[in-house]
């Protein structure tokens, strides 16, 4: 079911997590959408309208730089993107702030048993 609901719920999270996927190491796009898809079973099945201003805005910030590159098997140059320091430090505050935002809205979301 992807309705309007699921889109805005992930569109909040995404940015973080390709911020965190270039923490690991430098990607071009395709490779990240790649790893979206595969890595979450499918549920940040994107297209690429939806990552390159992700990545844009990342940039935008300081918090990613992009740098063209040959792949080592000689084909087409492929713009990858990697993670700054200030990238780096951004996604530990990020990240802390995603886990309090998780433990609030489960606290809601469960109720006091602990049942949703």
């Amino acid at each position: 079911m992807d309705t309007r609901y699921e889109r805005q719920l992930k569109r909040g999270v995404l940015e973080i997590v390709v911020l965190k996927l270039l923490s690991q190491g430098r990607a071009y796009g395709y490779q990240l959408l790649q790893r979206l898809d595969q890595e979450s079973g499918g549920l940040f099945r994107i297209k690429e309208g939806t990552l390159y201003p992700i990545l844009y805005r990342l940039e935008d910030d300081g918090l990613v730089v992009s740098e063209w590159s040959i792949p080592e098997d000689k084909s087409v140059a492929k713009k990858y993107y990697r993670c700054t320091l200030k990238g780096d430090e951004a996604l530990v505050e990020l990240l802390e702030l995603w886990r309090k935002f998780d433990r609030v809205a489960n606290h809601f979301l469960q109720g006091e048993d602990g049942k949703t």
